[in-house]
């Protein structure tokens, strides 16, 4: 048993490898980490690089993927390497689920049956309070999306950030993933963080690093100690929870991720409920 695998035994660090695979979307939201939007910098991981994480992450002990961004199927080889991915371990990636019609559905179909999750942004059962914190029309086009997943036979997950929602709000929304046949174990219900343009916004509770999952996360721009990490605001990237400007091997950005994990204080466990 390699040294970080005996850790994510021991529960000082997650067993989940995130990889950042582009930080370009296709909307703008207002508590975005990364200050994605359509004019963005894609930063992109290369494929060939996330092959060489892949087996390395295999080889560590890493239990699972994570893919988020930006909107990681702005890549037109999206599919391709999440199927790479789930070739070795499962895959759980985040998705806006606007951009699931024509080719990009097409393509998603290959998804159905693999070890891959596909955890999907809705904030309300509210078309209109759902949308003010996203895009104009997000809310049917997630609603449209959806059922379309779900009878293709992939595995969908609902991802619901903010939490100043009455408990009225909350029963409607927990009817509304149920009426697509998700289950309240694949709905995830997590606060705005302090990050990025939420920042910005004045949105959010701020959280230090024992607050957040430590699960290491790899982008363009290097290893962070948790996905909530690599957080940009007004146009420069956050360092305070970078571990290494190296993305490979992972040895090294590993070995950081230890060092820090050893001097984490009793009960500096995650206190989010980020999952």
């Amino acid at each position: 048993m390699t040294p970080f695998a005996s850790a994510i035994e021991e529960g000082l660090v997650g067993g989940r490898l995130w990889l950042y695979s582009n930080y370009n979307c296709n909307l703008a939201c207002t508590y975005c980490l990364t200050e994605s939007a359509p004019d963005a910098a894609r930063r992109m991981l290369d494929r060939s690089l996330i092959s060489k994480i892949a087996a390395g992450a295999v080889a560590e002990g890493f239990t699972s993927f994570g893919v988020t961004g930006g909107e990681p199927f702005m890549r037109p080889d999206i599919v391709e390497i999440l199927l790479e991915l789930e070739s070795h371990l499962p895959v759980l990636v985040l998705s806006n689920a606007t951009l699931f019609s024509g080719r990009v559905l097409d393509d998603v179909r290959r998804l159905a049956g693999k070890r891959i999750a596909l955890q999907i942004s809705l904030d309300s059962a509210s078309p209109r309070e759902n949308d003010e914190m996203r895009a104009q029309d997000n809310f049917e086009k997630v609603v449209t999306a959806i059922p379309k997943l779900v009878e293709m036979g992939i595995h969908v997950r609902i991802a619901t950030t903010g939490g100043d929602r009455t408990a009225d709000e909350d029963a409607a929304l927990c009817a509304l993933h149920r009426s697509f046949g998700i289950t309240d174990d694949d709905h995830v219900v997590r606060p705005i963080v302090h990050r990025g343009r939420a920042a910005s916004n004045e949105m959010g509770v701020v959280a230090t690093a024992h607050d957040l999952p430590a699960e290491l996360t790899v982008t363009a721009d290097g290893a962070f100690w948790t996905p909530f990490g690599p957080t940009v605001r007004n146009g420069r990237l956050d360092t305070d929870m970078l571990l290494a400007r190296t993305t490979f091997p992972l040895e090294v950005s590993i070995a950081a991720m230890l060092e820090v994990a050893g001097a984490k204080p009793a009960g500096g466990d995650s206190l989010l409920n980020i999952r």
